[in-house]
């Protein structure tokens, strides 16, 4: 048994069809059949059962799938150490970040990182909070980075960052002239809000609640899934939003949003790491790098 024989095997469980397991794996569809075909014969096990034209695990198969999934796992973590040993001339990194943070605070620290680690191959997913947590406990990322309160016992949690949220209106909006003070003031106005799950939705439900207000009782015109869109909306006047001022600066400088004054607290920026798995040495000068500290 190969670990190439392996990875064929995963690939081909995983889409239940041999012809898209050859091209994500670029190989061509006999060798695939082939390598399948050579697990079964040597261990005399049916892995698959052929369905018509489809192709699906057999009891067998499913219980194989675990340790086929749990081999490749380890191959990948000793090639990552041995990656390792050869200092930062080369490898691979990949980050996760939730909206507000990867798209206004983690670029320029991707850059200056493939500044000076060229040979780092460096890739991120965006995603909100929740996701990004999601991804760091299951190991499909390396890092994360969120502005969002994490509750997981297995991942690492440090604060890298601060950022300010802000209470934010269109140009005609009544509160530029009488800005809100009770919880009379915010149930009156319509709202946009982030999707649940994101961290600047989190942050202000946790100003609301010290309020005595609960977000079931505002008027929420909208709900959406990034920072551009609800900002946009705001612009648009379809109601007034919380959000991070890295996101707001351009349009209060274009004069399209208005910053309303609202006793809002500042936020911070967290890490997230995995506490069982491996720290390489790219992913420690990335939090370096982050948290100010890199040599």
């Amino acid at each position: 048994m190969t670990l190439e024989q392996l990875r064929i095997f995963v690939a081909v469980a995983e889409r239940e069809h041999v012809t898209r397991a050859a091209e994500a794996l670029n190989l061509t569809q006999s060798a695939t059949s082939a390598a399948v075909a050579a697990l079964e014969n040597r261990y005399q096990a049916r892995l698959f059962d052929r369905v018509g034209r489809r192709i699906v695990l057999t009891d067998a198969g499913r219980i194989f799938l675990t340790e086929a999934r749990a081999v490749l796992a380890r191959a990948e973590a000793a090639e990552i150490v041995l990656a390792d040993l050869a200092g930062l001339k080369r490898g691979s990194l990949k980050l996760a970040g939730s909206q507000t943070v990867a798209n206004y605070w983690l670029p320029s620290l991707a850059h200056s990182f493939r500044r000076d680690y060229p040979g780092i191959e460096l890739g991120m997913v965006i995603a909100n909070t929740e996701a990004v947590a999601t991804m760091i406990h299951d190991g499909s990322a390396d890092l994360g980075f969120v502005e969002g309160d994490v509750d997981d016992p297995a991942l690492a949690v440090e604060p890298v960052g601060e950022d300010e949220l802000l209470l934010v209106t269109a140009l005609d909006h009544p509160w530029i002239a009488k800005p809100p003070n009770s919880a009379r003031d915010l149930r009156g106005a319509r709202w946009i809000f982030r999707e649940p799950g994101s961290g600047t939705r989190s942050n202000f439900e946790a100003v609301l609640s010290s309020l005595g207000v609960t977000p079931g009782s505002l008027d929420i015109a909208l709900e959406l899934p990034s920072n551009e869109s609800v900002r946009s909306a705001v612009e648009a006047g379809a109601g007034v939003a919380v959000m991070s001022r890295l996101v707001a600066e351009g349009a209060l400088k274009a004069g399209s949003l208005v910053s309303i004054p609202f006793a809002l607290p500042r936020r911070r920026f967290f890490s997230l790491r995995h506490k069982e798995r491996y720290l390489t040495r790219a992913a420690r000068e990335f939090l370096a790098l982050a948290t100010g500290q890199a040599s």
